[in-house]
């Protein structure tokens, strides 16, 4: 099969402002790749995927980036700037898939999606993120009428976020095990990933490090310099421990280290990554049961899920966190979440889109 896939315009690949949505994209890569399948990517200017995907063709586009509906009003009307990234990198995606067999749509944009009434190319939409924006919620729901089959959720909990969407299709996530090392270390600090901004909810895992009288180590592009200020204040000095943006592999090498990953969203995670990274390296995971994470932790197992904003119990389970076999972690990812695993659930939908174009 050849897949043709559009990148997010929020950020260039590498760049970390794309958030999950980087990582999906090379393990979805990686996994086709394996399985046979031929695939060219449609990315921002400066965009880089992983070495491992040498094989895949990477087409760069310029302009200008789109602005997250994470950081909008849910009622905000869509928007376009000039010399739109977006709108670049699907008329480069659909130039190229007028000879591929499909079109594969990683942003969480309103333009590709309305699209798909307005060409005859199959186009099919990995949705990245719960309900959003009001636009877009309403122009799947039209688009749904007509093309099903054309969408895809992360989690079931994501999926409910679009009450219109029956017998959702739910491909989960997965990546490239190659890339993850096996850590036996207990003993090691309390860990904290992700992008960070608001929605993430960062202050809660600062506030279980602080009680604990120990640092938080914390990856990831600090996105808000504002939000991340004013938590730094809200705590005695050094409780953070600022460690940046790392790549997967170096991300792996010192996330491993670590006896626990506190997530603490404080909106619908469509899935949660950071869990499968953290997993994958045998760390167990306390989080919010609060969208994917529900689904990917398995209670007392492979980490602990406490109530949404629930900071005691999230403290709690802190305490206790070295009981688990950090063993059982590793074996859920490579039962559940490897990029082949992955990619077999997106080609089985892609085969479905496909016939419903015939």
């Amino acid at each position: 099969m050849r897949i043709v896939l559009i990148s997010t315009p929020i950020g260039f690949l590498g760049s970390g402002k794309g958030g999950g949505v980087e990582l999906t994209l090379n393990s979805l890569v990686s996994g086709l790749i394996s399985l046979g399948h031929s695939v060219e990517v449609i990315a921002p200017k400066k965009s880089k995927l992983n070495e491992s995907n040498v094989k895949a063709k990477l087409h760069f586009v310029e302009g200008e980036d789109q602005i997250s509906w994470q950081h909008q009003d849910y009622n905000s009307p869509a928007s376009i700037p000039d010399n739109s990234l977006l709108a670049g990198m699907l008329e480069k995606g659909i130039d190229i898939a007028k000879n591929a067999d499909v079109l594969v749509n990683m942003s969480y944009d309103w333009l590709p999606i309305w699209m798909t009434l307005n060409i005859e190319i199959p186009i099919a939409h990995i949705i990245s993120m719960g309900s959003e924006s009001s636009v877009i919620s309403n122009l799947i729901s039209k688009v749904y009428d007509k093309y099903p089959i054309n969408f895809a959720f992360h989690s079931k909990m994501q999926a409910n976020d679009y009450p219109f969407i029956k017998n959702p299709t739910i491909i989960g996530n997965g990546f490239n095990l190659d890339n993850y090392n096996f850590q036996d270390s207990r003993k090691g600090s309390l860990a904290w990933v992700g992008r960070v901004a608001p929605e993430k909810g960062l202050e809660d895992a600062v506030y279980v490090a602080n009680e604990l009288g120990e640092k938080l180590k914390v990856w990831g592009l600090i996105e808000d310099e504002i939000y991340a200020s004013r938590i730094e204040k809200s705590f005695p000095n050094g409780t953070i421990d600022w460690m940046g943006f790392l790549s997967t592999d170096e991300l792996q090498k010192e996330l491993g280290k670590c006896r626990g990953l506190l997530n603490t969203p404080k909106w619908n995670e469509a899935y949660g990554n950071v869990i499968v990274e953290a997993l994958a390296c045998g760390v167990p995971v306390i989080a919010y049961k609060r969208g994917g994470p529900s689904e990917i932790i398995q209670h007392g197992q492979t980490g602990y899920l406490a109530n949404p904003d629930d900071k005691e119990t999230l403290l709690y389970y802190s305490k206790i966190i070295e009981k688990i076999n950090r063993k059982n972690c590793r074996e859920w990812v490579e039962k559940n979440a490897s990029a082949d695993i992955f990619a077999n659930k997106v080609l089985n939908w892609l085969n479905k889109v496909i016939i419903e174009y015939k």
